[in-house]
C-alpha cells in the first residue's frame, strides 16, 4: 500500500513537471518558427534607419513572427531589389519611387520616415553662398545624376541666375568636409547628419533648405518601400512589418538617447556624439505636425512629381495613387 502511494505521488509529480515543460514551450517562440524577410538600406546605417534597428533589438519584429535582416544594397538598386522580391522592403526616397514608377518597376511607399526633406545645399560659410543667385561661378560636387542639375537649374532660375555658370562636378559619395574643402563649393547634404556633423565640429555653414525654398521641394526623404505583389499576395506581413517598425520609431522619438544606443550597438564603426546630436535633432522631425508617424499626403506626391514632369525629367505621369499607402500605419 505504502508503494502504490509512493507511485500514484511520483507520476502525479512527473505529470506536472511535463505539463510545465510543455507549457514553457508553447509560450516560447523559436527562430525556426520567424518568418525570414529582409529590408535593404539606401546607405550605411544611419540615424533615417534608427526605427529599424530598434524594432529589431527590442524585440518588436519578432512579437510579430518575424525574423527581419537589414542589410545594405549590393548591386541593383534598393527599388530593384525590392520589386524582384529578393529584398521585402527597403529605404528609399519619393524621387526614386516616382522614377521607379514610372518606369514600370513596381513598388509602393508606405511610410514616410521623416515628414519634411531634412536636405539642401550647403557650402563653407567662407565660400560666400548665401542664395542660389551664388551659385554662379561655383563647383557643384554631387552623385552625377539629372535630378541634381535640375534642382540647381530651378533654383537659379527662381533668383534669375545663370545655370550655365556652375561648373557641375561628380565627386560620389566623398565626404562633405573633404570636398568642400579640396574640390567643390557647395554639395546637396542631409542637414541631420552633415549639418549636425558640422555644429559639432564649430564648422560655419551656409545652408539652402529646400523644403523651404521652394514648396514642390518638400517630397519625403527617406521613405519606406515594399513591393506591390507582396502587398497584394501577402498584406498581413506588411501589416505586421509596418506595426513592429512604426513602435521602433516611436520609440527614437520618445527616447532618442536609447535609440541612438541601440544604433551604435549595430553600427559601432559610427561616431557617438554625431549619433546622438543627429538623433536629438530628429526627435521631433520623424512626425512633426502630422496625425501619426509615416502618414503620406497625396498633394506633396503629387506637387513634386508634377515638377519633374514640367522639367521634362518624367516621360510619364505618375500615379499618384498607386505610388503611396498609408493603408498599413497605425492610427
Amino acid at each position: 500500500m505504502q508503494k502504490h502511494k509512493i507511485l500514484v505521488l511520483t507520476l502525479g509529480v512527473i505529470g506536472i513537471l511535463s505539463l510545465l515543460v510543455l507549457a514553457g514551450c508553447a509560450t516560447t517562440t523559436s527562430s525556426d518558427d520567424l518568418e525570414k524577410i529582409t529590408i535593404t538600406l539606401d546607405w550605411t546605417p544611419n540615424t533615417n534607419h534608427t526605427g529599424l534597428f530598434v524594432a529589431k533589438d527590442k524585440g518588436f519584429y519578432e512579437a510579430e513572427g518575424l525574423d527581419v535582416e537589414i542589410i545594405q544594397m549590393s548591386g541593383s538598386t534598393v527599388e530593384q531589389l525590392v520589386a524582384s522580391g529578393k529584398s521585402q522592403f527597403g529605404v528609399s526616397y519619393q524621387e526614386a519611387v516616382t522614377f521607379a514608377r514610372t518606369s514600370s518597376i513596381p513598388v509602393v511607399s508606405i511610410a514616410a520616415v521623416i515628414q519634411h526633406n531634412s536636405s539642401g545645399f550647403a557650402s563653407l560659410k567662407a565660400k560666400g553662398i548665401e542664395t542660389p543667385r551664388d551659385f554662379e561661378g561655383k563647383r557643384y560636387g554631387g552623385w552625377g545624376s539629372p535630378i541634381e542639375e535640375a534642382t540647381i537649374k530651378a533654383l537659379m532660375d527662381k533668383f534669375n541666375a545663370d545655370y550655365e555658370k556652375v561648373e557641375i562636378m561628380t565627386t560620389g559619395a566623398a565626404d562633405f568636409f573633404v570636398v568642400s574643402e579640396k574640390e567643390a563649393d557647395f554639395s546637396w547634404i542631409f542637414f541631420g547628419w552633415d549639418g549636425v556633423a558640422a555644429e559639432l565640429k564649430g564648422i560655419d555653414l551656409n545652408y539652402i533648405d529646400l523644403g523651404k525654398t521652394d514648396p514642390a521641394l518638400d517630397y519625403y526623404t527617406p521613405v519606406l518601400i515594399t513591393s506591390e505583389d507582396l502587398i497584394k499576395n501577402n498584406p498581413v506581413l506588411v501589416e505586421r512589418f509596418m506595426k513592429a517598425t512604426a513602435k521602433g520609431y516611436s520609440l527614437a522619438i520618445e527616447d532618442p538617447q536609447e535609440a541612438g544606443e541601440i544604433l551604435l550597438n549595430n553600427a559601432p564603426e559610427l561616431d557617438r556624439e554625431l549619433v546622438m546630436g543627429s538623433q536629438i535633432w530628429l526627435q521631433d522631425k520623424y512626425r512633426a505636425e502630422a496625425e501619426f508617424w509615416g502618414l503620406q499626403k497625396k498633394e506633396v506626391w503629387d506637387r513634386y512629381a508634377g515638377w519633374l514632369y514640367d522639367r521634362g525629367l518624367l516621360e510619364n505621369q505618375l500615379d499618384v495613387d498607386k505610388a503611396f499607402t498609408n493603408d498599413f500605419l497605425r492610427k
